[in-house]
Parts: structure tokens; C-alpha cells; sequence
């Protein structure tokens, strides 16, 4: 009979993902992972295979319970859209989920460091991404079918160009960027959206 594993994989995984989302996939090495999650590097190989296998699990994990929350941010709940829109991106800089600033999302991080060089983790990042736009894009279609943004606004352009701006705070952020200065390129994205010219419909 096989002996029972003597620690809690989700809780190694959750620790995992704090590891690499601080130092980065290239700089993290088993002899690192092996220290943070209290793992011999036999253990560790068992259990995840390598150190690839085991950041593609990091890496699903963060997207489940840190990347979806900007759908549930984006949903108005009777709150204007410019005002959803503007809290959202605000508490993108400006309130990590862990309380820690200048650790940028892990999502974006993975996205720079490692590009189109790895389809496994490209899949993963533009999956996440995907879910983001579709997010900006319910919300603008809400504004404007309710007459909070323009009639003539082109959907497909206001979604590329606050998701880009989403892209570039969140790099932003984690290069320890002044927040006043973040919320002034907020302001503006948002004002570019046009002004309201149409009656509720």
C-alpha cells in the first residue's frame, strides 16, 4: 500500500503561486520551491512532475480565484457604467489582493516574461485575458444600450483601448508608478469613451 502524502496539495499550489508571482517563473528554482513549500525535490517531482507542471497549476489557480474577479467587478448592480468602470481600474493599482503593492497581476507578469515562447502558458494568459475583454465588452454594450455611452461608440475599439490601459497600469503599478498619476490616465481613458448624446432606450 501506498503511503499517504504528508502535506495538502491545493495548499502547496496556493504557495507555489505566491512564489512565482513574486520572483517570476526563470527565477524560481526548485531548490526554491522545494524551501517554500517545506518539499524534498523527490517529493516535489512525484507529486507535480517538474517545475513547468507545477506553475501551469499555479498559474490555473491564480486565474480561478484572482483574474475572474474582473467579471464580477464589471457587473454594474444599478451603478453608472463610467462609475463601475472607473472603481474597477482604480482598484486594479491602487488594492491588491494581498495587501502587497508592486506585485503587478500575476497573469500580465507571465504574459511579459515568458511571451509566445511557451503555448502552454500562452493559452492560459490570453484565456484571461479573453475573459477581461468579454467583461468590458458586456459592460459597454449595457452603457450604451441604456444611454450612458454613445449610440455611435464602435464596441470593438473601446474594448482594445481599455484593455490595453488595463494592460499598461497594471505594469505600471508594479513599477511603483505614482497612483495620482494612474487615476489621471484613468480619467482619461474613460473620458475618451465620448460624451452621452442619447436618451435611454
Amino acid at each position: 500500500m501506498a503511503r499517504p502524502r504528508q502535506f495538502d496539495e491545493q495548499d502547496a499550489v496556493i504557495k507555489a503561486t505566491d512564489l512565482f508571482w513574486r520572483r517570476g517563473y526563470n527565477a524560481t528554482s526548485v531548490r526554491d520551491l522545494g524551501a517554500e513549500l517545506k518539499l524534498t525535490p523527490s517529493s516535489l517531482y512525484r507529486t507535480f512532475t517538474d517545475k513547468h507542471t507545477l506553475f501551469l497549476r499555479a498559474l490555473d489557480h491564480y486565474r480561478a480565484t484572482d483574474s475572474a474577479q474582473a467579471e464580477q467587478r464589471l457587473d454594474t448592480a444599478g451603478r453608472p457604467v463610467r462609475q463601475v468602470l472607473r472603481d474597477w481600474m482604480l482598484w486594479l493599482v491602487s488594492c491588491p489582493s494581498d495587501g502587497e503593492s508592486g506585485r503587478g497581476c500575476f497573469v500580465v507578469n507571465t504574459a511579459t516574461e515568458l511571451g509566445t515562447t511557451d503555448a502552454h502558458v500562452r493559452r492560459r494568459t490570453e484565456a484571461a485575458f479573453e475573459v477581461t475583454r468579454q467583461a468590458l465588452r458586456s459592460l459597454l454594450r449595457e452603457g450604451r444600450h441604456n444611454g450612458e455611452l454613445p449610440l455611435d461608440l464602435d464596441l470593438d475599439g473601446a474594448v482594445e483601448l481599455l484593455f490595453t490601459t488595463v494592460l499598461g497600469l497594471r505594469v505600471r503599478e508594479r513599477a511603483g508608478h505614482d497612483p495620482a498619476r494612474l487615476a489621471t490616465t484613468i480619467d482619461a481613458v474613460i473620458q475618451a469613451l465620448g460624451s452621452t448624446s442619447a436618451q435611454p432606450s
